[in-house]
């Protein structure tokens, strides 16, 4: 019996589908083939949909396939690809890991925030986690980067890059419309739910431990684009 496809595989051939139709109208100067990619926009916006609400939903496609050509630029510009934002894995004197529930979904997961124009990575994971929680941090080292669709931290395609750092001031003030708690953590007592520990858990844990270990990052699916976890 086969297996029903997932929310999240849904999602991911959605916008697998849309990235390369807006890469091709970016780079296109054909009438016909950007007719072509803005039905393959049509198709992956019925697919959006009926991941979020069913087939019934499909009708209301026509929203993502308008918020998506408004992305669309021309020639480089026009190449679609990931947005870039960060983590945080922050840790306190006593090995704790610095969580918080996010306001928009409940969910328990480091500070993260999407990276700014203008700053270094690291210097928006400073600003993130201080605007986030109160505390000022001091960015170690990068110790992952992730997919967020893979993650299920997002609905769009995102790569965060996730740094060590260490608490060096500032006080518990949370953000009203980021975070409705916080509170430092060990392994053996994560909140719940908390997203997407199994992925993390273990490099972060191990990071504020000591242990030095490479960079780490989303294992490679195969075949790579249509495999799944």
């Amino acid at each position: 019996m086969s297996q029903p496809i997932s929310q999240k595989t849904l999602l991911r051939w959605a916008e697998a589908l849309a990235g390369i139709a807006k890469t091709g109208i970016g780079f296109t100067e054909s009438q016909f083939e950007r007719e072509r990619y803005e039905e393959v926009l049509k198709v992956a916006g019925d697919i959006k949909v009926a991941a979020d609400d069913g087939t019934e939903g499909v009708t209301d496609a026509e929203g993502y396939v308008s918020e998506w050509m408004r992305d669309v630029g021309r020639g480089v510009p026009g190449y679609a690809t990931p947005k870039v934002a960060v983590g945080a894995a922050v840790a306190n004197e006593k090995g704790e890991l610095l969580l918080i529930q996010r306001a928009d979904s409940g969910l328990w997961l480091y500070p993260t925030g999407w990276c700014d124009v203008g700053y270094s990575a690291p210097e928006v994971v400073v600003k993130e986690v201080l605007e986030e929680t109160g505390f000022e941090v001091e960015p170690v080292r990068l110790i992952g980067v992730l997919d967020g669709m893979r993650l299920g931290a997002s609905r769009i395609p995102l790569y965060s890059l996730l740094f060590l750092c260490r608490a060096v001031g500032g006080s518990m003030k949370l953000h009203p419309l980021e975070c409705t708690d916080a509170g430092w953590f060990t392994r053996e007592n994560l909140p719940s739910p908390t997203l997407g520990a199994e992925r993390w858990a273990d490099f972060i844990f191990a990071a504020i431990d000591g242990d030095n270990r490479d960079v780490f990052y989303d294992d490679l699916r195969k075949p790579v684009w249509r495999g799944d976890e």
